[in-house]
């Protein structure tokens, strides 16, 4: 009596598995010979020859002793009249008024109430709160005091730093917003 072998599908694709499992292995052993050997030859090279370092050129020092030339760095003559003891100052024995702890850029003019000598504008804050300000108050954190008020703007004069202890007056103005 014979008999007849039958491989079943799975056990034929086990064997298939371990066969291709067994032939990427065989790849995986061969070596890194080659690769040792190219490393040996890039090193075997040499490199490209650095660049010296560039000379650096020495300046001469002056020194200002000579009575005619002017230091470019000391303020001139022009500038030291203009410093802290001309020009505008800021009056520093008045109460702050609501609208100086805002910048003038962060304050919107709403609209206006009256007509004539008697107009008043409405100024919203950046909280939300609407004040009502006339001519001659302050606003804004350079000291900004309101010549003129009419229906589309408010007229100021800021008082701004000239940068020598002193201070200058500056146009500015809040225009109607278009809300």
């Amino acid at each position: 009596m014979t008999r007849s072998m039958t491989i079943r599908p799975a056990t034929l694709a086990k064997l298939a598995l371990m066969l291709a499992t067994a032939v990427m292995l065989a790849g995986c052993t061969r070596g890194t010979s080659d690769l040792r050997e190219w490393i040996t030859q890039q090193k075997a090279k040499k490199g490209a020859p650095i660049p010296p370092l560039p000379v650096i050129k020495t300046f001469e020092t002056f020194t200002y002793a000579d009575q005619d030339l002017r230091d470019p760095f000391a303020p001139s003559v022009a500038e030291q009249d203009t410093g802290a003891t001309a020009g505008p100052r800021p009056d520093q024995n008045r109460p702050k008024q609501p609208l100086e702890m805002f910048a003038l850029d962060s304050l919107k003019m709403v609209g206006t109430i009256g007509t004539g000598s008697g107009i008043e504008a409405l100024i919203k804050d950046p909280t939300g709160v609407i004040h009502p300000v006339h001519g001659g108050e302050y606003m804004g954190q350079n000291y900004g005091h309101i010549t003129a008020i009419s229906d589309d703007h408010i007229d100021l004069v800021e008082l701004v730093s000239n940068g020598n202890g002193g201070w200058m007056e500056r146009p500015a103005s809040i225009a109607l917003g278009e809300k």
